[in-house]
């Protein structure tokens, strides 16, 4: 029992079964039957362990086959029910009625006509299950160590429960400056008259040390002062792997190398003292990259990028890009671009600070305005956490803007400030979030000179959150909600492209881009001072790369200032996406469900990344 105990808790659940097909027989379809042993994780491993389940319908056998088959999955199915703790249990297996070893088996199944399905009848008496009696620790270990097996006596004696519990202890040890600690895979007492098993964990904890020289190999044109500046961690501190892989990430995170690992050098280990080395793989200091988008209302996009990531030595980044917008579309009215040129500087003035700056240009003929502004921007950027960052800083824009006729030029300061939260725990930002949500929340202040000077705000607040409804990211619930509001000026006073605007694939798609919301007498959006918008969306995964989603938006805008005011406008559609390392190619179909004042009977939206 001791013997079959320490197997369970190795993970020892594959047995070889040689199949002694008998040339010239043919294949026995069968059926299968699983009892229900009361215990749902019991009855899943039984399941998915199973050759006679998993092979039915894929590999045919012929009698003999068959009878192996069957014979393997008893050793598998006891194997799984020690794992859990059943180690009394009977199962028994039967084939046309007759068990596994009856020696006339073979040759009843010979005689079974050609096509005829047979049953197979498992039976299983789960017996009692052991619990854990003693949980000891042969070796000297912290307090608090000890705490982090979780394994008390009264427990189910339940290997993967075990196995964690010997994880759980060695990285316990190693957080508490053991950096070499070892944790033997556990020995086992079974005593089968009180169903109960002792279990004993040998513990070499070995010296507790602190990080000593840290080194860095693979740096060519990263400057190795400002990578040992960015460390958050140091010489002399207790050795925490913890904080030594928040550091690998944190130096992954600038953009600038392609890998990053770290190890300890435990052959230099001195007096308690182990040096670390990171090993980084620069990533080329160049980057050129082309996209489009097409939507039926905005029409066609093309932009290209280019991108220095280490334009000093010290992963400052330089981003040049420029864009022909308006390519067609039934909400355009000519074609436009958009340049914009941004400088980033990484740990300025602190560690966890970036400075950017930013020049702009933009020229766009749409429904509701023409315009052809100019934009410099000046922000700092500092993370709070792994989940909250904040942003402020000073942006100043001279705007033409004509709309129904009437031309205007405006100059505006605005002081946009951010807080946004990212609980996805992605570290990839083209990966798709599957779990976790993201909000934001802006307040802009902003000083406009030209038509009639005026001060006024927009406050912005908007999330999203995604519920991982299959356990494996293939199937995905995403919902969004957007609100916002302009106080301190009267729609017409306020420029038009600081306006609101609904509609489109930012917030209910089937609609015109900036259709919903009030009017002009000739049905060109007049722009909002407040909004809101919702949507939610399933995104299913059907085949390798291949998905499919199904979503509903609705949103409203009104001049009142407030939101959740005006008429109600709701979208629904379907979608088609194909996974790639750069995001999911969508393509999205959507129709208006309510009432369309000026609109398309469908929109269609082509891009790259999910709508939220």
């Amino acid at each position: 029992m001791s013997l079959a105990f320490r197997h369970a808790v190795a993970g020892v659940a594959a047995i070889v079964v040689l199949s002694a097909a008998c040339f010239g027989s043919d294949p026995q379809p069968y059926s299968i039957s699983l009892p229900d042993t009361g215990d749902g994780q019991v009855d899943s491993g039984l399941r998915a362990i199973s050759l006679l389940v998993g092979l039915r319908s894929k590999t045919p056998a012929p009698p003999f086959a068959l009878i192996d088959r069957a014979r393997g999955d008893s050793g598998r199915f006891e194997t799984v029910l020690q794992s859990f703790g059943y180690y009394k249990a009977r199962i028994s297996i039967a084939i046309a009625g007759h068990d596994i070893e009856d020696k006339t088996l073979p040759d009843l199944l010979e005689k079974v006509p050609q096509g005829q399905s047979v049953e197979v009848k498992v039976a299983i008496e789960r017996g009692p299950r052991y619990t854990l009696r003693k949980v000891e620790i042969d070796g000297t270990i912290p307090a608090d160590a000890r705490k982090a097996l979780n394994l008390k006596s009264g427990d189910a004696a339940i290997a993967a429960n075990v196995l964690a519990g010997q994880a759980s202890l060695v990285a316990a040890l190693q957080e508490e400056g053991y950096a070499f600690a070892t944790v033997d895979t556990p020995s086992a007492y079974a005593d089968d008259a009180a169903n109960a098993i002792d279990v004993t964990f040998k513990v070499d904890t070995g010296p507790q040390v602190v990080i000593g020289p840290i080194s860095f190999t693979g740096l060519k044109d990263v400057n190795e002062s400002f990578a040992r500046q960015y460390l958050t961690i140091h010489s002399g501190q207790r050795y925490r792997p913890s904080a030594i892989e928040a550091a690998r990430l944190k130096l992954f995170g600038l953009g600038v190398f392609a890998g990053v690992t770290v190890r300890a050098e435990r052959d230099q280990t001195k007096n308690g003292v182990v040096p670390l080395v990171f090993d980084v793989q620069e990533r080329p200091h160049h980057s050129v990259a082309l996209s489009g988008a097409y939507s039926t209302d905005l029409g066609g996009s093309l932009s290209a990028a280019w991108s220095h990531r280490n334009l000093l030595g010290n992963a400052e980044q330089l981003n040049l890009s420029a864009a022909a917008i308006g390519l067609g579309g039934t909400d355009t009215a000519g074609l436009g671009y958009n340049l914009t040129a941004q400088f980033i500087k990484p740990r300025f003035l602190g560690q966890d600070q970036e400075f950017e700056a930013g020049l702009g240009a933009v020229k766009q003929h749409i429904d509701a305005y023409s315009q052809t502004a100019e934009n410099f921007s000046l922000l700092l950027r500092r993370k709070f956490s792994t989940l909250w960052t904040g942003t402020g800083g000073v942006s100043v824009t001279h705007d033409f803007a004509s709309q129904e006729g009437v031309d205007r030029t405006y100059e505006l300061v605005s002081l946009p400030f951010t807080g946004a939260y990212d609980g996805t725990g992605l570290n990839d930002p083209l990966a798709d979030p599957v779990r976790g949500g993201r909000a934001s929340v802006t307040v802009t202040p902003t000083l406009a000179l030209g038509h009639k000077s005026l001060t006024f705000a927009v406050l912005q607040a908007s999330g999203s959150l995604y519920f991982d409804l299959s356990g494996d990211g293939r199937s995905v619930l995403a919902t969004r909600a957007l609100i916002a509001s302009v106080q301190g000026g009267a729609t017409f006073d306020l420029p038009p492209d600081q306006r609101l605007y609904a509609g489109g694939s930012g917030t209910v798609r089937g609609f015109r881009y900036q259709s919903i919301g009030p009017h002009f007498a000739d049905e060109n959006p007049t722009g909002a001072t407040s909004i809101d918008a919702v949507s939610i969306e399933l995104r299913q995964r059907v085949w390798g790369d291949y998905g499919f989603a199904a979503f509903v938006d609705a949103g409203q805008a009104s001049t009142d200032g407030i939101p959740f005011n005006g008429s109600l406008a709701v979208g629904a559609g379907v979608g088609a996406r194909y996974y790639t390392s750069i995001g999911a190619v969508r393509i999205d179909v959507a129709v208006p469900v309510t009432k369309v004042t000026k609109g398309d009977a469908f929109e269609i939206y082509v891009g790259i990344g999910q709508a939220f």
